[in-house]
This record gives C-alpha cells, sequence and structure tokens, in this order.
C-alpha cells in the first residue's frame, strides 16, 4: 500500500542537523547529523592577513571571533566605541539616521575592512549606526588594544589611514550617487559593492531592507529589481538574490562603483586586495 502522506523536515541546531522523517504508517524517526565546523582565520580579513609578524604576534591573540548575525546593530549613533570588528565573512552598513527616523546607507564594509575607525582617528564615537547587512562571522578587539598598536608608528598606522581615505572616498561618492544617480544605478552599486565583500554571488536581503539601505521607497526598488530580473542580470526570490550576470550588471551601473574601486586598488596593498 502506498503512503499516504509523508515529508522530511531539516532544522539546523548549532552544529548540527536535526532530520525528522514522518509519514503515515510509520512512527517518527529522528537522526541528529553532526556537521563540520566553519574553518575561521583572521586571515579571511584583509587588513589582519596584510599586518607583519610582529604586528600579528601582538594583535592575533587578542582576537575575539564573534557571530554577525542578520540586523544585530554594534552600535548606535553617539555611542562609546569600546571594540573594532574585522569581518571576514558578513558585511556591516553604515547608516546615517535622521530625527524622524529615516535612514541611509553612507558605506558598507566587509572583510577588506573593520569597523570602529572613530577609535584610531581619535573621535571614540560617531554619528552614524552600525548594522549587519550581511551574516557571517568577525574578529573583534578590544579597542584600546588597538590604539597602542596604532600609536606605534608602524606600517599598522599607515594601513589604517590608506583604509580610512579609501572609505571616506566611499563614503563621498555614495552621497553623489544618492543625489544625482537613478534608484536603478543605484542599486547596481549596492550589489556590486556588496559581492566583492562576498565570496558568492548570493546575497540574503529584502527589498523593504535595501530601500532603507538606500533612502529610496521600496517600489522604486522593486521596480529596478524587476528590470534587472527581466534582462537575466538576477534572479530575485523570497530575499534572496541571485546575481546571474556581474559584466552586464557592472555595464548598466553608473560611475560611482567603478570609482571607488579604483580608489581602493589604489590605496591598499595587492595582498590586502587578494
Amino acid at each position: 500500500m502506498p503512503l499516504a502522506a509523508s515529508y522530511v523536515r531539516y532544522r539546523a541546531q548549532g552544529e548540527t542537523l536535526t532530520y525528522t522523517h514522518r509519514c503515515e504508517y510509520r512512527p517518527v524517526r529522528r537522526v541528529t547529523l553532526f556537521m563540520p565546523r566553519p574553518t575561521h582565520d583572521p586571515q579571511q580579513n584583509h587588513l589582519l592577513a596584510a599586518l607583519s609578524a610582529a604586528e600579528r604576534e601582538r594583535i592575533y591573540p587578542h582576537l575575539r571571533l564573534v557571530p554577525m548575525p542578520l540586523g544585530e546593530v554594534l552600535y548606535e549613533s553617539g555611542d562609546v566605541l569600546r571594540h573594532v570588528y574585522f569581518p571576514t565573512d558578513s558585511i556591516v552598513s553604515l547608516l546615517y539616521v535622521l530625527a524622524d527616523g529615516a535612514s541611509a546607507e553612507i558605506s558598507v564594509v566587509g572583510n577588506e575592512g573593520l569597523i570602529g575607525i572613530a577609535l584610531f582617528m581619535g573621535g571614540e564615537t560617531t554619528p552614524s549606526r552600525a548594522i549587519v547587512q550581511s551574516a557571517g562571522y568577525a574578529y573583534r578587539l578590544i579597542g584600546q588594544r588597538l590604539k597602542d598598536e596604532f600609536h606605534r608608528n608602524g606600517e599598522l598606522q599607515l594601513l589604517l589611514l590608506r583604509y580610512t581615505q579609501a572609505l571616506i572616498t566611499q563614503m563621498a561618492q555614495t552621497a553623489v550617487c544618492n543625489r544625482h544617480h537613478s534608484v536603478d544605478q543605484q542599486l547596481c552599486r549596492w550589489l556590486l559593492l556588496s559581492l566583492d565583500r562576498l565570496s558568492s554571488n548570493q546575497l540574503t536581503m529584502t527589498q523593504e531592507l535595501i530601500a532603507n539601505m538606500l533612502g529610496v521607497r521600496r517600489e522604486g526598488v522593486t521596480e529596478a529589481a524587476g528590470k534587472l530580473h527581466k534582462l537575466g542580470v538576477l534572479r530575485y526570490a523570497r530575499g534572496q538574490i541571485t546575481v546571474l550576470n556581474r559584466p552586464k550588471l557592472e555595464q548598466m551601473c553608473c560611475e560611482c562603483y567603478a570609482v571607488v574601486k579604483k580608489e581602493s586598488d589604489r590605496l591598499l596593498p595587492p595582498r590586502v586586495l587578494q
């Protein structure tokens, strides 16, 4: 007799995966499969990878791997910063939030950089909010340790200053793009900057969140994403964006992405960009 109903369910539990099989004529069976532990290494962050051997010996022992869940706020506007974060496979958005609650993204940071430049620049606080845009992991370091290393006036200091200049370029170009270019072009720029900081061609992000990042109406993002979908540039389903044709995406983008990438390539050493 054929089974009348059956289903399979998988549920992640930390580092395990629970498999449940249920059917009408058999009792429930549960098998717990142990998943391999993800491999994490400080050198997955390009700034940490570019440190000299002596700097690594002083900094690496104090790094703490922390999860970066989607939507987690690392700090709010005006908060005194206590730590810096070096993303490995996560992306963090720096947002400026207005008094009425409206927000717009001013830059994105991934495995090419760090969160918390105000600490070594001397400001200690910042008017922006840092929120996780793409989930993953980061290495956290107590801010005072980074400041102590920065004030040694060694290679780390020059590296962080050049990274800060690249970040300022991204912020300035984002402001220009948001003012002068269409939502379609802004979306293309945002997608390319995000892809550069991920190891795959997929992003998990709702259109509402993208609209909040760009500071535009959700309808505008829906229309722009629909155009890219019809042209075969991307596929969007249930919050999952898959870029299918990156060359076409770059062709449709405004000049802003190329300006930011060129400046980053110029300022950061080759081993950081690999």
